[in-house]
């Protein structure tokens, strides 16, 4: 047996790659919520919405986060330090991000079947996927889910569009006081 050969290589190595194929931004995304829900909740804090975008300076992993008196800048603070230590423990393949996390304010994210129900009278804007009727862009007030679709009242006319089927939700100028009173009713 011999001794192992040594380099003579005498180039510059080169910086660590970023990974070849980008990581999957839903996947990423929803990973990060099932890690950040559990942090959230320990510091009795709601998780409104995660997003993992690519942005021109990189890569943004960006959370919203609220609490019913207001979420406090030691709030965005402890949850940024706290789940940037869990990141990098449970999701070190991500490559390099900037994390940021605020509140909802006004435009609040809605990504989550519980919140078109949870926000039912309030306004909202609504992107899809693909054109439905030839249009992508929807506003209106949002009525509820009915059988996986979120309902979509816009004067006298109820537009349904299938939750799979949204790319972005988020209220318009949220207050606590909702703009229609739908009731009781479920569209079920």
């Amino acid at each position: 047996m011999g001794r192992p050969k040594e380099s003579h290589d005498k180039r510059t190595p080169k910086p660590d790659p970023q990974p070849a194929i980008p990581a999957d931004e839903k996947r990423v995304a929803a990973e990060v919520r099932s890690l950040a829900e559990v942090l959230c909740d320990t510091e009795g804090i709601e998780l409104v919405h995660v997003e993992f975008l690519r942005d021109r300076g990189g890569r943004v992993l960006r959370l919203f986060i609220d609490k019913p008196a207001g979420v406090t800048l030691e709030d965005c603070a402890t949850v940024s330090r706290e789940l940037g230590d869990v990141l990098d423990v449970h999701l070190p393949d991500i490559g390099r991000y900037h994390l940021e996390v605020s509140s909802p304010g006004p435009n609040r994210p809605l990504s989550r079947a519980e919140d078109f129900e949870r926000f039912r009278g309030h306004a909202a804007k609504i992107r899809t996927l693909c054109p439905m009727d030839g249009q992508r862009h929807f506003s209106g007030v949002l009525a509820g889910i009915s059988g996986g679709a979120v309902c979509l009242v816009k004067g006298q006319t109820t537009v349904t569009i299938p939750l799979e089927d949204i790319s972005k939700a988020r209220l318009v100028n949220y207050t606590e006081k909702a703009h229609v009173d739908f009731g009781n009713q479920t569209g079920r």
